[in-house]
Order: C-alpha cells, then structure tokens, then sequence
C-alpha cells in the first residue's frame, strides 16, 4: 500500500522508519506510520486532510509500547463483532 516515493506530511522532528498508507484520496489521506524521537519509536495512525493544497493533519493516535498495542488489540477484537448489526 506504500506509494514509491511519497513523503508523508510529518514534522522533520520525527524520523519516519517507514509506514503503509491506508487510503488517499484528493482530500483526505490515512496512514500508519513507525517513526522515532528521541531515539524511541512509536506507531502513529495519521489522517491528514488537504486544505487548499497543503496536507494539514487531522488525527494523530500514537502506540507508544508493545503492552499498550495488546490493551488496544484486546478492546478492539472484544467489540468488532459489534460492528455487524443484527
């Protein structure tokens, strides 16, 4: 899902080790990203919003440790089955 090539709008201040984008349009872009500062690496879900031109960021929800992705995991596999309505 990686586009060759694209820069991510992602501050310099942030090291991007690499990331999978999960969908683009002309308006709105999603994706996961691992990326360090101050030499510690997170995952960081993005979605940025083009606004005249200019990717702005939107949403930013970082995953900071492996025990904080297994609490996430947990929550979101208990209520996927939700999202089938009956």
């Amino acid at each position: 899902m990686t586009e060759a090539g694209e820069k991510l709008p992602i501050s310099d201040f942030y090291k991007v080790i690499d990331h999978v984008t999960i969908f683009k349009s002309e308006k709105w872009w999603e994706a996961i990203v691992v990326f360090e500062s101050f030499g510690k690496r997170s995952i960081g879900l993005y979605l940025w919003h083009n606004r005249d031109g200019a990717w702005k960021r939107k949403h930013k929800f970082n995953i900071r440790n492996l025990d904080e992705w297994n609490k996430l995991k947990n929550a979101i596999e208990q209520l996927t089955p939700k999202l089938v309505s009956k």
